[in-house]
């Protein structure tokens, strides 16, 4: 495992990005955290020198569906929505591994079964 592996654990990640968050998000969008259907999590998916590739993991609730046409159009949202903080979780990814600036480019959401998108950020370290 790289050195960014052991600091990207998965609490680190909770606390990077709390699972409350995905209840805070439908809550903003809906109304209700229980109209969501899936969670949001945070994944570090490795790293190629001073870039490091992260998920945005979109996991299916019971009961629910994950329908393409729910997710495709994520990135944009997320990318501005003052809740998920996309810039905020950047600053913070920074910090943890004392880098002092960060840019961040989130990629296309990607269905890697039905119960399981994802959408790929990846942040360039300064």
């Amino acid at each position: 495992m790289s050195a960014y592996g052991d600091i990207f654990t998965d609490d680190r990640l909770l606390t990077l990005f709390p699972a409350d968050r995905t209840d805070a998000f439908f809550e903003a969008l809906f109304g209700d955290a229980e109209e969501g259907s899936y969670d949001i999590a945070l994944g570090y998916a490795g790293n190629t020198g001073s870039t490091l590739n992260f998920e945005i993991r979109l996991t299916q609730r019971p009961g629910k569906c994950l329908a393409c046409n729910l997710t495709y159009g994520l990135p944009q949202v997320f990318s501005r929505h003052p809740i998920i903080n996309v810039n905020g979780l950047v600053d913070a990814v920074a910090k943890e591994v004392g880098s002092g600036s960060a840019t961040w480019r989130l990629g296309n959401t990607q269905e890697l079964s039905r119960e399981l998108h994802v959408i790929p950020l990846e942040i360039v370290l300064g």
